[in-house]
């Protein structure tokens, strides 16, 4: 019976152990997401591709060695001088070593062009990274502002079912009409229909944060960042105007131009001369040949001989393009319009990054502007239904006078929250148009 008792004991304990909540906040939210991000390594897997690129491009300045073999069988016999050579069973084998010296530059252009893709690779990630990062500050700010609604409203429940009972107690009393506990039936009632509402966004910005995070859909989560009670520091920041040269966007357009200048390069170094040395070993054997030959008495004796040899050659090879009907000066001329679109594209997206900024920096304040507007609204409600509360306990005003009061501070706490919420998203908003989203002090201005 012990022994039952213990195992239903540690059964229950392992049950509790699986359903322990996730404790999260931004910052580890944040961390989660980058960690489970599918595009995270995606990018990463572009930026190994990126360093490779690089070393092929490296390996171009160094000698290349081929090896090379051929095996041949000849049937029949040929015929060479009066002898027959058989190659049957014959070999030639060889290695060769290449040195480039000069290719029109394009070996140097080809380093530069790996360089420059190394480094969009990063901005990419720079990118990629902020993205995740957004998605992630989204998700779990609306899951905060979620519960917190859902808070006041069981708060609000509460309260109406406390309210519901008193009234009910007055009209049987004689002390209040129908009418008044019709009403607050009607209130309660329009409290229910909201709290169900606000559980069923509760449990899908839940599921959605859990996506974001990488955990199972059924993990419970609990947020450890204040809420309302950080109202203050939200509009004690100061909001500095920053340019967008640091977005890795406006980096990615800048490589775009960086390439399309070294393929002008490139393209023009196909029609330079270019010049390599060539060293070669060469080695055959298995080849005979036999035939009979006169001894110098009349009388002929068979001959044979088996001819097997090596040899190393040297060379100096120099190819010069001397004339292709324009096909180079076209081609070269194409490759500087790709530099005119890219210089293009840029200057039309730094404007429009530009104004993302600017837009960005007026919602994050505007947001401010917002919490402190609601913050004193709900200071104005508190006081009012406080005024009123009295009032309706002293029976100097009507029930309704009371209701409107109550719902008007729960609706001025509701805009608060969402002013805050709205904040915090505008804030990941502004750091990602001006291009710190992906520095680690991006959680603050």
């Amino acid at each position: 019976m012990n022994m039952l008792a213990l195992a239903l004991s540690l059964s229950l304990c392992a049950s509790a152990s699986a359903q322990a909540p996730l404790i999260l906040d931004q910052k580890t939210c944040r961390k989660m997401a980058l960690e489970s991000s599918e595009d995270i390594r995606k990018a990463e897997n572009e930026m190994l591709k990126s360093r490779l690129d690089s070393k092929v491009a490296t390996s171009a300045f160094l000698p290349s060695v081929d090896a090379s073999g051929t095996g041949i069988c000849v049937t029949p016999n040929q015929g060479m001088s009066g002898m027959d050579m058989i190659m049957k069973g014959t070999y030639m084998a060889g290695i060769t070593l290449t040195q480039p010296l000069y290719a029109g530059g394009r070996i140097v252009t080809g380093k530069k062009l790996s360089k420059i893709g190394e480094e969009a690779a990063g901005q990419k990630m720079r990118m990629t990274r902020a993205e995740v990062i957004s998605e992630a500050d989204n998700a779990y700010w609306t899951y905060v502002s979620v519960q917190e609604k859902m808070r006041m409203v069981e708060e609000l429940k509460a309260q109406m079912d406390t309210l519901l009972s008193q009234v009910s107690v007055s009209a049987g009393a004689g002390m209040a009409t129908d009418a008044d506990l019709l009403n607050v039936k009607a209130k309660r009632s329009e409290v229910e229909y909201q709290l169900q509402k606000v559980a069923g966004g509760v449990e899908l910005c839940r599921m959605a944060l859990c996506r974001v995070v990488g955990v199972p859909f059924d993990t419970r989560i609990v947020t450890g960042d204040a809420f309302l009670s950080d109202v203050e520091s939200c509009l004690s920041e100061d909001v500095t105007s920053l340019s967008v040269e640091s977005r890795p966007e406006l980096k990615l357009l800048q490589a775009q131009i960086d390439v399309a200048k070294n393929q002008v390069r490139m393209t023009r170094g196909e029609y330079l001369p270019s010049l390599a040395v060539v060293g070669a070993y060469m080695n055959y054997g298995n080849i005979k040949l036999s035939s009979m030959v006169d001894a110098g008495n009349g009388t002929y004796v068979p001959y044979e001989q088996k001819l097997q040899k090596g040899m190393c050659a040297a060379m100096l090879s120099l190819s010069i393009p001397i004339f292709h009907w324009g096909e180079g000066y076209n081609k070269v001329r194409k490759a500087k319009t790709d530099v005119s679109n890219a210089v293009l594209d840029y200057q039309k997206n730094e404007k429009l990054m530009t104004l993302e900024a600017r837009q960005a920096e007026t919602n994050l304040r505007d947001s401010r502007a917002l919490i402190s507007c609601a913050k004193d609204a709900l200071a104005q409600s508190e006081e009012n239904l406080r005024v009123v509360s009295n009032r309706y306990s002293a029976s100097m005003c009507p029930l309704s006078d009371y209701l409107t009061a109550r719902f008007q501070w729960h609706q001025s706490k509701s805009n608060l929250v969402e002013a805050v919420t709205q904040y915090h998203i505008s804030l990941t908003d502004y750091l990602r148009a001006t291009g710190r989203l992906d520095q680690p002090d991006s959680g603050a201005i």
